[in-house]
This record gives structure tokens, C-alpha cells and sequence, in this order.
């Protein structure tokens, strides 16, 4: 339900993102996702109200997914059109940090709640605390409304947009993005698609695997993928750095490269069953999908014009999220189950090409004045 409703939330966020603005913007994209998220933590349980139980999951969790198809392209324009413009990948590394930041997060919330209750109780209730959380979503939004102010791209846009004293009508941006950069929009979801395979794979799907075919515990395996995701962040600054003064494509071509090859290096080390060799394994996945993650924010917010720049950066972003993220653990539970695990790197790898293969057919972006386009 999630996956499902991130490229309609992409839809509608951009439009307005590209409309009224990227702040406005975002911090609704903020509230509905604090709003949404506190709410699962005070659901009803399936004892007291039925079937209506997930019937209200799915929906709460349809608007997680509609909150997340906005908060990627708010969020990151908000940082990318602020930043110096030889500066664009380094500062838009913090909106990209928010990935692994979160996985942290939610592996330390779930090691640190299931510790602190029993089994049972956790079942019961602990469960909910994480989501409860949430609510600190809302507090950040209002922050953001209060204290900061939209980007000059955005503001020089809405000064073109008055003619006397009347406001230009547009089409809607998503359609003007669609019209304009059709072939951009698929190329950055192609992009993405390695990023998103081999991300899935890495902390989710290796979960179930290394605990199936191993002796290693689940908290192993999540104490692995917390300490490859703090690996992971110092890396995107500095791949996003090393883009501002090399061009986005060398690195990003370059991770999709480092990733399919040590697609076939992950599953064996973790076949070892020593937690050392399975953080190694996890850490340098998350480094080489840095290469490509970390520049990504600064590679799409250049793709674009101002005028549909949310718009396009987002459908490229939710789309390949769809194509890649959504599908991964399942296909690779497929692969494994059925042709053995060595069938999953080759579909690591098979998206590494496609994803090399898009950004081969984009042109440089990191010269690009984004006040004139």
C-alpha cells in the first residue's frame, strides 16, 4: 500500500511543490506523514474493532506512502536550490543522509523497544512506541514553516510568473514535466533502480537470509545493517563532494560498477556465518550505493527546469522507487526459493546495468545554473 500510493503522493506534491511552493510543500508532506504514523500507534486491535483494524492499517499506511511521494522532492529541493552552486551534491548528501539515518533509527528502536519488554508485551504494546514517536514529525514541520524561507530558484520563478498584477496561468506542472522531459524522467527512474535493488536487498532481505542460513541471530543481523548504515553516511558526503568538483556521472557510473561485481562477493561472505565478514559485506554494498545515492539529489534537481522541477525529480524518483524498492525483497525471496542465492546477484547486478546504462544516456548536470533554467 505504501509502494503503491508513493507515485500519486509524487503526483500530487509536485504539483503543488512546483505551484505554491517547496516549503509549503514539504512541511504538509511532514504533518500528513506524523499525523499518520502516531495514528498506527493508536490503533485498535483486531480484538476490539474487527476487521475495520486493517482496514485502518492500510489505509494510514496508503498515506504514509502519499506523505513519502512528497517529502523526497521538498526536502531535497529545499537544500539543493539553497546551496552554493559548486556546493549542490555536498549539501544535498544531508537529504539523502535521511535513508540511513532512518534506518538507524528504526533498527534502534526496534533492538532497544524488543529489550525492554517481553516477547509477549512487545507484542501487546511495545510495538507501538516507535510509531508514537512520530508525533515529533509534526514539531519538525512546524520548525521548517517558521523558520525557513523558500529557494531563490522557486522565488525568481513566482516573480516571472506576474505579469502587472496578475498571475501567469500554467498547465499543471506534472503534465508540463511529462510533456517536456519524458525521456528524463524514465532514465532517472533507470537511475535509481540499482540504488533501490540493491539497498532492499542489503538491509531487509538479508535479514531473513542470514538468519535462515546462518547461526548469526536476527539482533546480529540488525546490529550489522545499524553499523553499515552509520558507514554509509560520511561516504554519500563525500562521493556527493567529489561530484561537485568531478560531474555526477564518472561516480555515479562507477558505483553501478562496484555494486554488480560485489553482488557476487555479499552472499558468500554472509554464507560464512561470522558476523564480522557479514558487516563487511553489508558496509561495502552501502558504500558503493553511496557512490551513486549521495550525488543523486544535486544529479536530479539539475535534470530539471524550475518550473517542473519537483514534478520531474519526483516521478523519476517514485517510479524507479516502484520498479526497484518495492520488488526487490520479494523477487530476490523468489530467486533464492526457487534457482538458488546465486540468481539474486545477478539480479543486483542486471540493475546495476540498467542503472549505468540511464545515466550513460544523461548528459552532465553539475555546471548547471539552476536560477536560469
Amino acid at each position: 500500500a505504501g509502494f503503491i500510493a508513493r507515485p500519486i503522493g509524487g503526483i500530487v506534491f509536485g504539483h503543488y511543490g512546483d505551484k505554491v511552493g517547496r516549503k509549503k510543500t514539504l512541511v504538509i508532506a511532514l504533518i500528513l506523514m506524523g499525523v499518520s504514523s502516531t495514528l498506527i500507534g493508536l490503533l485498535p486491535t483486531y480484538a476490539m474493532i474487527g476487521v475495520t483494524a486493517p482496514i485502518f492499517l492500510t489505509i494510514l499506511r496508503f498515506a504514509q506512502g502519499l506523505a513519502i511521494g512528497g517529502q523526497w522532492g521538498g526536502a531535497m529541493l529545499l537544500v539543493t536550490e539553497s546551496a552554493p552552486a559548486n556546493q549542490r551534491g555536498y549539501y544535498g548528501a544531508f537529504a539523502q543522509a535521511g535513508v540511513p539515518v532512518g534506518v538507524i533509527l528504526a533498527n534502534l528502536a526496534f533492538i532497544v523497544t524488543s529489550s525492554l519488554v517481553s516477547e509477549e508485551s512487545f507484542f501487546a504494546w511495545g510495538w507501538r512506541i516507535p510509531f508514537l514517536a512520530s508525533a515529533i514529525l509534526i514539531g519538525i514541520s512546524m520548525y521548517i514553516q517558521l523558520n525557513l524561507e523558500d529557494t531563490k530558484a522557486f522565488k525568481e520563478l513566482e516573480a516571472s510568473r506576474k505579469i502587472g498584477n496578475k498571475v501567469e496561468i500554467k498547465r499543471s506542472p506534472i503534465i508540463e514535466a511529462v510533456k517536456k522531459y519524458p525521456s528524463k524522467i524514465v532514465l532517472a527512474a533507470g537511475a535509481f533502480l540499482s540504488i533501490q535493488v540493491t539497498f532492499y536487498i542489503l538491509i531487509a532481505f538479508l535479514l531473513a537470509y542470514g538468519v535462515a542460513t546462518t547461526e548469526v541471530t536476527r539482533d546480529d543481523m540488525l546490529v550489522a545493517v545499524l553499523i553499515g548504515s552509520g558507514i554509509m553516511i560520511p561516504f554519500q558526503f563525500f562521493f556527493s563532494s567529489y561530484s561537485d568538483r568531478n560531474g555526477r556521472k564518472g561516480v555515479f557510473m562507477l558505483g553501478a560498477i562496484l555494486t554488480a561485481i560485489w553482488s557476487f562477493v555479499i552472499f558468500p561472505l554472509v554464507d560464512t556465518g561470522n558476523f564480522w565478514l557479514i558487516v563487511l559485506a553489508i558496509s561495502f554494498g552501502l558504500i558503493f550505493v553511496s557512490m551513486m545515492y549521495g550525488p543523486q539529489a544535486a544529479c536530479f534537481t539539475e535534470l530539471f527546469s524550475t518550473e517542473v522541477r519537483y514534478s520531474g525529480a519526483t516521478l523519476g524518483y517514485q517510479f524507479g522507487a516502484i520498479l526497484g524498492g518495492a520488488f526487490a525483497p520479494t523477487i530476490a525471496a523468489f530467486l533464492w526459493n526457487n534457482y538458488g542465492i546465486f540468481w539474486v546477484s545477478v539480479y543486483i547486478s542486471f540493475a546495476s546495468l540498467l542503472t549505468l546504462l540511464s545515466v550513460m544516456a544523461l548528459t552532465e548536470t553539475y555546471k548547471t545554473d539552476l536560477n536560469e533554467s
